[in-house]
């Protein structure tokens, strides 16, 4: 069963609780991920992924949708040719919000005004306009494009969330938006380290 527990090795395995923890009987392995395996950077990314998704999740836990989200994520990560930053940006914001830090993506957290959107705002978890901005200076402005996405990837399911692209400069938004509200809502800074 070595093959079947390996770090990134998804599959179904039979386990039975003993008196102190989980024995694993039999594991039929269904995905391995092998591209992963043969990319450094690739591998980068799927090791900062696996540690906020063990963060997030706790033993005897019902993750079902973060699962299907880690999954998704690491198939994109093996398959497609997307900017890895981009697909980190994009799971940040979704597993905070499939944890409950869904952030205000309709309108202005404040005023309620849907078509003057300008800013995000980690401290008020959400948009603002660009009057109600002027009272957060924290806030970061953001494009039109930005605000699409974000909008987009809170509220499409797992395996979509990935299937947009947007300019560069958009990118740039969404990553800083993602790290730093990733950071403010677990409390913890994340740094994408080097393995070597």
């Amino acid at each position: 069963m070595l093959g079947g527990t390996q770090f990134l090795c998804f599959g179904d395995y039979v386990l039975y609780k003993g008196s102190h923890s989980y024995q694993m009987n039999a594991c039929d392995t269904i995905e391995v991920f092998y591209p992963i395996r043969t990319d450094l950077d690739k591998l980068k990314y799927a090791v900062h992924i696996t540690k906020i998704i063990n963060d997030v999740t706790t033993e005897n836990q019902n993750s079902y949708k973060i699962l299907q989200l880690f999954l998704n994520t690491l198939y994109v990560i093996a398959e497609k040719d997307l900017n890895l930053d981009f697909v980190l940006a994009i799971f940040r914001l979704k597993v905070l919000s499939v944890i409950g830090f869904t952030p205000q993506i309709r309108n202005c957290v404040n005023c309620k005004d849907e078509e003057n959107i300008t800013h995000f705002s980690v401290k008020e978890n959400g948009f603002l306009c660009s009057s109600c901005a002027k009272q957060d200076t924290s806030s970061i402005k953001i494009s039109m494009n930005t605000k699409n996405a974000i909008q987009y990837i809170v509220s499409m399911q797992a395996k979509k969330i990935y299937s947009f692209n947007i300019p560069e400069v958009d990118k740039k938004e969404l990553e800083l938006i993602s790290k730093i509200y990733l950071s403010e809502k677990l409390e913890k800074e994340y740094k994408l380290e080097d393995l070597f």
